[in-house]
C-alpha cells in the first residue's frame, strides 16, 4: 500500500516540508555519498552520525567507525574522530541507508507533511517534527537499550506527522497503489484507513521482533512517533483545516 496524493489543498506554499525534503535529500547524495545504496563513505557516515541506544543508555560506551563499515565499541576516549551521542540524536533525523529508504521516507513526508505544517506555525511544526523524531528515538532505545547498530532515518520524525494526519483529518481521501501479489491497481481510501493499516504494519513485526534485527528496520521508532503525533498534534495545531471535507458532501438543494 503505498499513498500517491491526498485531496486537501494546501492554504500556503509548505516552506518547512520542502526544506525538510531538501536537507535529507542533500545528507544522502552529498554528505552520505549515497546512490542505489551506501559505499564506504555513507556507511561510515552512518556510524559517526547514526543514534546508536548502547551510547544513550551508556554514557561509558563509545562507538566509532573501525573501517571496512565496521563499528568499534567500548569504553575509554577513542579521540577527536568520536562524534558526541547528544550531536547524534539529531543528525541520526537525516541520515538514510538506502535510495529506497530515502524515496518512502520523502514520498509520505511529501502527502502529509505539507498539511500538517499548514495547520499550525511555520516554526512551531520545526519543533513539532523534531519532538516526532525525538519521542521515535526513545521507544527505540526503550525497546533495544543495549543495541550497538546505528539508528537512521526520517521515518521516525515523519511517522509523528503521519499520526497527527490520522488525528486530524481521518476522513481525507488518499489516492493509494495496492498491490495483491502481482496485481496493482489505484483506488482512493480515508486516510484513516491507510494510516491505520501502516500502523498495523509496524506493531505486528514489532512485537515479533522487538529488535529489527529481521529486517533491519526500527518498527517501535516508527510506533513511538506515531503515537506522540497521535497524542500531541491538538497541543500544536491552531490552524486546522476545519472544512476539509466540503467537497464530498452531498449538495442540498
Amino acid at each position: 500500500m503505498i499513498p500517491l496524493k491526498d485531496d486537501i489543498p494546501t492554504r500556503r506554499t509548505p516552506i518547512v516540508t520542502i526544506a525538510l525534503i531538501a536537507i535529507n535529500v542533500i545528507a544522502y547524495f552529498i554528505f552520505e555519498q549515497g546512490l542505489w545504496d551506501l559505499g564506504e563513505t555513507g556507511n561510515e557516515r552512518v556510524i559517526e552520525y547514526g543514534a546508536i541506544p548502547g551510547e544513550i543508555t551508556d554514557p561509558d560506551v563509545q562507538c566509532i567507525d573501525a573501517g571496512g563499515s565496521q563499528i568499534q565499541c567500548g569504553t575509554g576516549d577513542f579521540g577527536s574522530g568520536y562524534v558526541s551521542v547528544w550531536l547524534t540524536i539529531f543528525t541520526s533525523m537525516f541520515l538514510h541507508g538506502s535510495l529506497l529508504h530515502l524515496g518512502g521516507n520523502m514520498l509520505f513526508l511529501w502527502i502529509f507533511g505539507n498539511n500538517i505544517e499548514d495547520s499550525m506555525n511555520r516554526l512551531v511544526f520545526i519543533g513539532f517534527y523534531i519532538l516526532g523524531g525525538l519521542a521515535a528515538l526513545g521507544l527505540q532505545v526503550v525497546s533495544d537499550s543495549s543495541s550497538l547498530v546505528p539508528t537512521v532515518g526520517a521515518s521516525g520524525a515523519i511517522a509523528g506527522v503521519l499520526g497527527a494526519y490520522a488525528r486530524l483529518y481521518p476522513r481525507a481521501r488518499v489516492v493509494t497503489l495496492i498491490f495483491i501479489i502481482i496485481i496493482f491497481t489505484v483506488i482512493t481510501l480515508p486516510a484513516v484507513l491507510v494510516l491505520g493499516v501502516w500502523f498495523l504494519l509496524q506493531l505486528l513485526p514489532a512485537f515479533s521482533d522487538p529488535t529489527g534485527a529481521g529486517g533491519g528496520v526500527a518498527y517501535f521508532a516508527h510506533i513511538g512517533g506515531f503515537i506522540f503525533g497521535l497524542l500531541a498534534i491538538k497541543l500544536f495545531a491552531t490552524n486546522i483545516h476545519e472544512d476539509y471535507e466540503r467537497q464530498h458532501r452531498i449538495p442540498v438543494y
